[in-house]
């Protein structure tokens, strides 16, 4: 059991480092960024604080894998497979059908 869990403690931490790269990627982006907030509802101001929220992490990968062509930009940009992006997103709190799990 303790495999497991540093296994899933080592799946969340790449799976959040991808998500900020994600977010990094969502904020350099004249279009996109604008399409987040409006989706999420969150002020650019808010950002910051927002991420720190359980769920939140996932949403950008949610978004970045909801779009194609934007997962494809992403992947060629931070050098992640597309498959690896969308996996992470249930590495996530929130991310996964499950949470408890995903905690």
């Amino acid at each position: 059991m303790g495999n497991e869990r540093q296994n899933s403690a080592t799946a969340r931490a790449a799976a959040e480092a991808i998500a900020v790269e994600a977010l990094a990627f969502i904020a350099s982006d004249e279009k996109l960024l604008p399409r987040f907030l409006a989706i999420t509802g969150i002020e650019a101001s808010e950002i910051r604080r927002a991420a720190a929220t359980p769920g939140f992490l996932a949403g950008v990968l949610q978004f970045i894998a909801a779009h194609e062509p934007t997962l494809m930009q992403f992947a060629e940009a931070s050098g992640h497979n597309p498959a690896a992006v969308t996996k992470a997103i249930g590495a996530l709190p929130f991310g996964a059908d499950n949470f408890d799990r995903s905690v």
